[in-house]
Formats: C-alpha cells, structure tokens, sequence
C-alpha cells in the first residue's frame, strides 16, 4: 500500500524557522555576543569611554556645557556603530575563517531569513548600548531627558538600531568579496564619528561632505534624538523618523542586493575562500 508524501512545508514556516535558528545559532558563532565579557563591554565600558573623552576634549578646547552635552549625545547615539556596524560587518570574516561561508551560501535556505536573522541580537545589543549611553550623558553631563518624551526617544533609538545593523549587514556585503572586513568596518566606524554630526554640527564641514553625511544613516538617527531631546514640535520629530525608516529599508534592501551581486562574483572569482 502506497504511502502519502509528506506535504511540502509552507514557505512562511520555513522562512521563520530559518530565521529564528540564526537569530540564536550567529551570536554563539560568528558574532560572538554570547560571551558575557563582550556584551558587558560593549554595553557599559565602550559608551562610557566614548562619551567621557570626546566631553574631555571639548572641555580641554574650551567648550561650555552646551557643547559638553552636545558632544555627550552625539557619542551616546554613536556608541551604536560598535555592535551594529564592526560587529555584523565581521560576521563574513568569521564565515570565511571557519569554512562555513561556502555551504551558506550553496544551501536552500531563505537569504532574507539568514540576513534578517543575524540582525536580530545586534539590534537588541544596540537598543542597550545607546540606552545606556544617553543615561551616562545624563548623569555625568548634565543632559537633560524629561520622562515625557521618553516615548519619542524609544522610537528614534529602536528605528537608528534597526538602520545601523542594516547599514552593517550592507557592509557585510560588500565585504563577502573582500579579503577582509575589519578596515572597510573601521573606516565607516570613524567615518560617522566625523560625518554624522556626532561632535559637531554638519553646517560647519564643506557642502560635499556634508552630503556625504547625510547618506549615513547614524545622521539622521543623530539628528532625530537631538530633537526630542531638544523638545522639538512632533513634525519636525516625525520627518526625521521618516528619514530614519527610509535609511533603513535602503540599507536592507542594498543589503540583500549587495549580498547576491558579490555572492556571484565570489563564487566567479574564488574569493568566497580568501580570507
């Protein structure tokens, strides 16, 4: 007597299993944010040692209180880059080093539940990097934040996370047809310290790079939590949301596009096993 064939496993319950599986699988392994070391790092020693030497040196320069908060905010929503940029950026790096990047990327598994998947711990990382960063500012630097608009500050944190990480998967990206990662990571790392409006305003860079920081996604979310903080009108807050959002689903979707174009230039070249 025949016996039925199992039923083909529909398409949505293999994408969340798919990206549920590297949600919990990357951080143990190829981001590395399982450790405690790291994540207690990353979430209270980078921010305060950021933010306390970029306020030390506006200080030293002769900057008053209202540069020394400028400075302290700027550097508290920064503090982002490290687990959303330089972290998923390396994530190709690890692929490579443990010989996994080929059976990725010749398995059947959903590309958006891979990437989306790896994205999900940095986010969550980089909710709490930045949180803290804005209470060390407000301890240390006198940085006023009213429990009123601590709901506007919730939104314009979570939509700079989710841009950031996509910005570093972008990154990633391009790295998979790199030797390496970590200079194309460091270079954006100081890039957004310098271009984003992080230590000074953008109005006082030449136009072109001024240009040049507003394609950076930290800029806009750099932007958006000085205007709650600033108690700015809830239109100006919202159009930079928007900027924010767009910033987003351009780097996610550069991301995915980036990914397949060099996936086949890798997999064309030999690069995908360089490391």
């Amino acid at each position: 007597m025949a016996t039925a064939l199992p039923s083909a496993v529909p398409y949505r319950s293999a994408f969340w299993r798919t990206f549920w599986a590297n949600a919990r699988i990357a951080p143990r392994t190829t981001l590395g944010f399982m450790r405690v070391d790291f994540v207690f790092g990353t979430t209270f020693i980078v921010p305060l040692t950021q933010i306390v030497f970029f306020a030390f040196v506006v200080q030293l320069g002769g900057g008053g209180p209202s540069e020394i908060a400028y400075t302290a905010i700027g550097n508290a929503v920064a503090t982002v880059t490290y687990s959303s940029v330089f972290s998923v950026c390396q994530t190709t790096d690890h692929e490579k080093s443990q010989g996994t990047m080929e059976h990725l990327l010749v398995s059947p598994a959903n590309r958006l539940a891979l990437y989306f998947g790896r994205g999900l711990i940095p986010i969550l990382l980089s909710l709490a990097t930045v949180a803290v960063g804005l209470v060390y500012a407000a301890v240390l630097f006198g940085v006023s934040i009213p429990l009123s608009v601590i709901p506007s500050l919730t939104v314009s944190v979570v939509l700079t996370a989710f841009a950031m990480v996509g910005f570093g998967l972008l990154l990633g990206g391009v790295a998979l047809y790199l030797r390496t990662s970590i200079i194309l990571g460091n270079i954006f790392l100081f890039v957004g310290l310098l271009l984003s409006g992080v230590n000074f305003p953008l109005s006082v860079l030449p136009v072109p790079l001024q240009w040049a920081g507003d394609a950076l996604p930290l800029t806009w979310g750099v932007a958006a939590i000085r205007a709650v903080l600033a108690g700015e009108a809830f239109g100006s807050v919202a159009v930079l949301w928007g900027a924010v959002a767009l910033a987003a689903a351009l780097s996610f979707g550069a991301a995915i596009g980036l990914w397949e174009y060099f996936e086949r230039r890798a997999l064309a070249t030999g690069s995908i096993a360089r490391f």
